[in-house]
């Protein structure tokens, strides 16, 4: 906005936004339910956006402007604070990473139970596949098996909690049918995770899967590993 521009809003009463990049503007836009246009040949037919407060704010040392109250909510910001760019590289790594799982959960709509719950069923499936195959392949497919039971043992670990007590817990509840329960970690027990609500994307869910066969399958691949020498160090 130029100083003369600036002048005329100013003699209005209007407030105006010096410096605005284009994503934002467009954010703006959606949340306030109002046209984005570049001239005033008709103004009748723009629509105009409105909001209950307008208000300038800090945010650690930068100088923000909060809009409140609007109009549609279609849009909105997140702002991080941590105390080192690790953490808040971590923090924005974690956050994409739980959205684009909410895009994939609103995209499809199926839902498997979390808590290690799934894949203790998996496990359960696989190993009894397992016993129906001759061979070498049996052996593969109880390899799966072993796998699979590691997640809610690795859940366990981080937890605290005595990973090998859950496990056994939850292979006899699944063996009885109950294939709704898993890891409990506020409680260290297993518990139903239908009755706590807790549960996880089909899609994501499947892509982890597809992506830990296909590394094992390439580790697999593997015939022989070709070790370098180690560099020589100056003064030994």
């Amino acid at each position: 906005i130029y100083n003369y521009s600036e002048s005329l809003f100013k003699e209005m009463g209007c407030v105006a936004i010096e410096h605005s990049d284009f994503d934002g503007t467009e954010r703006l836009a959606a949340v306030l339910g109002s046209d984005i246009v570049s001239t005033f040949d008709d103004v009748a037919r723009v629509q105009l956006g409105t909001c209950e407060v307008m208000e300038e704010i800090m945010i650690g040392e930068d100088k923000v402007i909060k809009f409140s109250g609007v109009q549609r909510g279609e849009a909105c910001s997140i702002v991080l604070r941590g105390a080192s760019k690790h953490i808040l590289d971590e923090a924005e790594r974690s956050l994409h990473d739980a959205l684009a799982v909410l895009h994939q959960t609103i995209t499809e709509t199926r839902v498997v139970y979390g808590g290690g719950a799934s894949e203790i069923a998996m496990a359960e499936a696989v190993a009894t596949k397992a016993k129906e195959i001759e061979g070498k392949k049996s052996l593969a497919l109880e390899a799966a098996a072993k796998a699979f039971r590691q997640i809610p043992a690795i859940l366990s670990d981080n937890g605290g909690y005595d990973s090998a007590e859950i496990v056994g817990k939850l292979q006899a509840r699944h063996a009885k049918g109950e294939h709704e329960w898993g890891v409990d970690m506020d409680a260290g027990d297993v518990a139903s995770m239908k009755e706590l609500g807790i549960c996880e994307s089909y899609r994501s869910k499947l892509s982890q899967i597809c992506a830990a066969m296909e590394a094992a399958e390439q580790v697999i691949r593997v015939d022989d590993i070709i070790r370098c020498a180690p560099r020589q160090r100056e003064g030994y």
